[in-house]
């Protein structure tokens, strides 16, 4: 108070000053398309070392290869050589698995590495074709064109969604775009890795039980049908041999479980339902390569087996010849005029984001394990580029798979080198080893694929999600059941709508808060949070805690009526001082639109004729600037906002002070008090 009695506001909020639009616009820009500010390396630079850094941004391999070492290529052998061995058979299973031939899963672990070797900024990803993606490709491709009937159409299919996805992932990276990719939440992601694990599970039931003809349909009851409609066909010579070999393959996985405590972070476990690993340790399993080496033994003891008993003369497939020879060019291939151009766009982009949504997951993952950053964006250029190339090269969709890359992480990787490493131990398989796969039973690989997705089925997540939030449970078994009941697009289609509808709703339906005063403070909190808060008499403390937009303005409105209807009806119960003041605290809303003033117009309006008095605390920057323009400040008066919540309650109170000592004066005059 001053000499006279007055009350004093010892602070006024600021209007920052007015910029020129186009300065605006493009500080809007750069804040949201460059967060990480990637031009901060070229400030004060001659124009010849911003060409050198450029180019070392574009092509991380010339930034950290001037520093590699042989220590380093020491451990990127063992680790390149570790995963190639993985490599070898899971390329062949994986094709497969997306009914093209098993050498263009070969193909597939040639040429992407060496190009993810160049240009990706992670140290750890192993490049590498994914299951879900090639469930994708043969459920979505297999509708339009039958691969048995017309295999030739099919790989030109696969090698054009292929490019489509590459372009897209490229662009999503040139664009600064990566955000789209971030509405697959975590919950999703459980829901529909594990239901498509689960999918794939199913569709090996075919190699199992060494069926020849089998459903390309990928829901459940589609899948019992066919399995249960060919109960006479069953082999019982395939359903022993795969079943042997499972057991051996999931008894590696957890003999190594069981010697070793596994390294690998909650968050890569949570996200991709690795249970099979103990606590955090920072010391590499020293069994690591039990695991890593089960599948190519599986293929060369399998092999060996069929060719010793001559198993294929009694119902056991094999995969048959497979031609040497490098990568043959494939640019003649791509189909831009088919009538199935449309289908090849729409699965490129779909099977796109579940490769980009794995692969920058599992690079982010590991990442943080080893203290280092990857740019988002360039693991978008680089996945987008590596998938271009390959669908040139007769390959197919690759990304960064979490099996692969948790090897090369056990195994020691120091760089993108054991990449290289790997496509070179690839490259030598195709020049001289691919007459060794001709007796690999099918049932083998169906065994390894039934083994790596297992690991998929993360019901440990959908517990801790019901837990914590049951509205990311549902999202996430809604995913699953997507997947498992209809198809592998239809469960991603209805998570990330469920999501988003579930966003939409925390933008249309914003919390608002009462608030109260921490006793002995000038502290004003959520009265839920804080029961021992006391409210202040004649004053309403309201927070809205979103901005506010064209969404929620009316819900807004009303939902700030209720309160008022509410605390007065409280009041005329518990016969305290009557309402004379609505505070509205503004530190939460990071932004309005002209629907968000009319709405406030519209309040304020309502409160004079009610007789209350509308009181604005904390607005932020780009609030008030917009209710400077739209001249509400001048509506409003500029003496009804205040800095904090603890100097709009002081003015109230003061004024409430003022009212009771000089009754009968009529309505408050805050600019002759303040």
């Amino acid at each position: 108070m001053d000499k006279a009695g007055h009350y004093e506001c010892p602070h006024r909020v600021a209007i920052p000053p007015a910029k020129p639009f186009l300065h605006s616009l493009s500080s809007g820009l750069k804040e949201t398309l460059f967060p990480d500010d990637p031009f901060r390396q070229f400030k004060n630079q001659p124009t010849s070392r911003k060409f050198i850094l450029g180019l070392q941004y574009f092509v991380p391999i010339l930034e950290w290869a001037p520093r590699y070492t042989f220590e380093f290529f020491k451990a990127d052998l063992i680790a390149g050589i570790t995963i190639a061995s993985l490599a070898v058979p899971q390329g062949i299973s994986y094709a497969n698995l997306a009914s093209l031939p098993p050498i263009i899963g070969l193909y597939s672990s040639f040429v992407p590495p060496f190009v993810y070797a160049m240009l990706g900024s992670s140290r750890d990803v192993a490049v590498g074709t994914i299951a879900v993606a090639s469930l994708l490709l043969s459920s979505m491709l297999g509708k339009e064109v039958n691969p048995n009937e017309n295999p030739k159409l099919y790989v030109q299919l696969a090698l054009t969604a292929t490019f489509f996805a590459g372009v897209f992932q490229a662009g999503l990276g040139f664009l600064r775009l990566g955000f789209i990719v971030d509405f697959l939440s975590h919950a999703t992601i459980v829901g529909f890795m594990s239901g498509a694990a689960t999918v794939v599970c199913l569709q090996q039931l075919k190699g199992i039980l060494g069926l020849v003809r089998f459903t390309h349909a990928t829901d459940l009851p589609s899948v019992m049908r066919s399995v249960f409609g060919q109960i006479h066909q069953w082999r019982w010579e395939s359903s022993v041999l795969g079943c042997c070999f499972l057991f051996f393959l999931l008894l590696t996985r957890y003999f190594q479980s069981f010697i070793n405590c596994n390294f690998i972070s909650v968050e890569i476990r949570s996200l991709f339902g690795v249970r099979n690993f103990g606590p955090n340790s920072k010391r590499r399993p020293y069994f690591f390569w039990i695991n890593a080496m089960a599948p190519l033994m599986s293929v060369i003891l399998g092999s060996v087996l069929v060719y010793l008993t001559h198993a294929e003369k009694h119902g056991v497939q094999v995969i048959g010849h497979l031609k040497k020879g490098l990568n043959p060019p494939s640019l003649s291939e791509l189909d831009f005029s088919s009538p199935y151009l449309t289908i090849a766009i729409k699965t490129g982009i779909i099977t796109g984001i579940i490769a980009l949504a794995e692969g920058i997951a599992v690079g982010r993952s590991f990442a943080m394990f080893k203290n280092y950053h990857i740019d988002g964006n360039k693991e978008m250029i680089a996945f987008g580029m590596m998938n271009i190339a390959g669908s040139c090269t007769s390959c197919y969709l690759t990304t960064g798979p979490f099996s692969r890359t948790a090897v090369n992480f056990n195994a020691g990787c120091k760089s993108a080198v054991s990449n290289i490493v790997m496509a070179t131990a690839v490259m030598i398989t195709l020049l001289f080893l691919t007459p060794l796969f001709h007796y690999t039973p099918l049932v083998v690989l169906s065994s390894i694929i039934i083994a790596a997705m297992l690991g998929l089925i993360d019901y440990e997540a959908a517990i801790h999600l019901w837990k914590v939030d049951k509205f990311d449970f549902f999202i996430c078994i809604s995913a699953y059941a997507g997947v498992v009941f209809g198809s592998v697009e239809l469960g991603l289609v209805i998570a990330v709508t469920i999501s988003l509808v579930r966003m939409l709703l925390f933008v249309a339906r914003p919390r608002t808060f009462l608030l109260g005063n921490i006793p002995n403070s000038m502290i004003y909190r959520s009265m839920d949070q804080y029961p021992t808060t006391n409210s202040v008499p004649g004053v309403l403390i309201l927070q809205i805690d979103a901005p506010i937009y064209f969404a929620n303005a009316n819900y807004l409105r009303e939902r700030i009526s209720r309160w008022i209807y509410e605390e007065e009806d409280k009041i005329k119960s518990t016969g305290g001082t009557g309402l004379q003041y609505v505070i509205l605290d503004m530190s939460a809303i990071g932004s309005i639109d002209t629907s968000g003033i009319s709405m406030l117009e519209e309040v304020k309006k309502n409160l004079d004729r009610r007789g209350l008095k509308f009181v604005l605390a904390n607005p932020r920057s780009e609030v008030i600037k917009k209710l400077e323009k739209a001249k509400y400040i001048e509506t409003i008066g500029q003496e009804w906002i205040y800095l904090t919540v603890g100097e709009a309650v002081a003015a109230c109170e003061f004024l409430l002070h003022t009212c009771k000592s000089n009754p009968g004066t009529g309505e408050f005059d805050a600019q002759d008090s303040v």
